[in-house]
């Protein structure tokens, strides 16, 4: 039985790692691939680990958190790392080390396997782990997409209609020089409505959509994505429409939970824009209070922003200056 053994941080995964892992699995019967622990990323290791099971389900990933810190060519490092793989094997023979670094040379002798270089002087895939974690943005077309989509901090701005959602996304997508989701649910409602109305059954066509655009967006952002609302504000409106939500819907609200890093509660301090399709400024402080008793009720932690666009602004950009991808957003003060 051929079983091929490979490692990194994959901080993150490229198309570097995606051509080796390849290589390796025409060539080779089982695939080990494990993933080390590091600190030069706030990606968590099963976020990276699960990067790969998702694109190769056949691989058999190990998570290496007790791994060995060291990284060089001196005999102390070589045996260090060697006496680790092979503890972390627990007897397990492997009979091709891949890689595209100089350990391969000793890890494979320690393995006492076939040393498989692929692409080692980056000649095929000009890229590398240090580059992009530079610039993700520029260096995305060597990142898979489920990846890519991973390394955007997601920003949802909640709030009743006419509290300025919006403006500030528009505004802030603008200074960052990124993207931004407007709401599909406006539009849907915009080109289906009869006498103001849509029926429960349209509004399970809405979220999907919303989610599809989204994505596509996600993959041309720069950094964070600024999203006008999202399926938790269309499963308010199924609601106050017709006192309940289609079941998917439902799904889609619960799972927008976890879609976003950041929810932002544009406040009802500014004029009410009094437009034919809306409903007037004693509806949107009902509306208003309905979008934060849903947040109650689902525990999604939300930053209020209030005052005039300037200020908005001011307020969502010192929150993003202290958030990062995966941190804790208590750490915000």
């Amino acid at each position: 039985m051929r079983r091929g053994l490979t490692l990194g941080k994959f901080a993150p995964f490229h198309r570097g790692h995606q051509l080796m892992v390849e290589t390796a699995l025409a060539e080779v019967d089982e695939l080990l691939v494990m993933v080390y622990a590091t600190d030069v990323t706030d990606v968590p290791l099963q976020v990276r680990a699960g990067w790969i099971q998702e694109l190769y389900p056949t691989v058999r990933v190990i998570e290496a958190w007790d791994g060995p810190e060291g990284y060089g060519n001196t005999p102390e490092i070589c045996h260090e790392q060697e006496t680790y793989i092979l503890k972390k094997l627990d007897g397990l023979r492997i009979t091709h080390f891949y890689s595209s670094e100089f350990y391969g040379d000793h890890v494979s002798q320690a393995l006492n396997a076939v040393d498989r270089r692929v692409d080692e002087a980056r000649s095929t895939v000009p890229i590398s782990g240090t580059q992009l974690r530079a610039d993700y943005f520029a260096g995305r077309k060597y990142i898979p997409p489920c990846v890519y989509a991973d390394l955007i901090t997601k920003v949802c701005f909640m709030g009743a209609p006419s509290t300025g959602k919006t403006t500030l996304a528009r505004a802030l997508a603008k200074q960052h020089k990124t993207r931004w989701m407007p709401e599909y649910g406006a539009e849907y409602w915009l080109e289906h409505q009869v006498d103001r109305r849509i029926t429960l059954d349209q509004f399970e066509e809405i979220a999907p959509e919303h989610n599809r655009r989204e994505d596509r967006l996600t993959l041309e952002s720069r950094n964070t994505l600024f999203c006008d609302t999202s399926p938790l504000t269309t499963y308010v409106f199924a609601k106050d429409y017709h006192g309940c939500a289609g079941p998917l819907l439902t799904q889609l609200a619960r799972e927008a939970e976890r879609r976003y890093d950041l929810f932002f509660l544009c406040d009802t301090d500014i004029p009410y824009a009094d437009t034919w399709d809306r409903s007037g400024d004693q509806k949107r402080k009902w509306f208003q209070q309905q979008i934060i008793g849903d947040l109650a009720e689902r525990r999604v932690p939300f930053f209020r922003v209030s005052g005039p666009l300037e200020e908005r602004i001011a307020q969502v950009n010192t929150v993003l200056q202290q958030y990062h991808k995966f941190g804790n957003v208590l750490d915000i003060r």
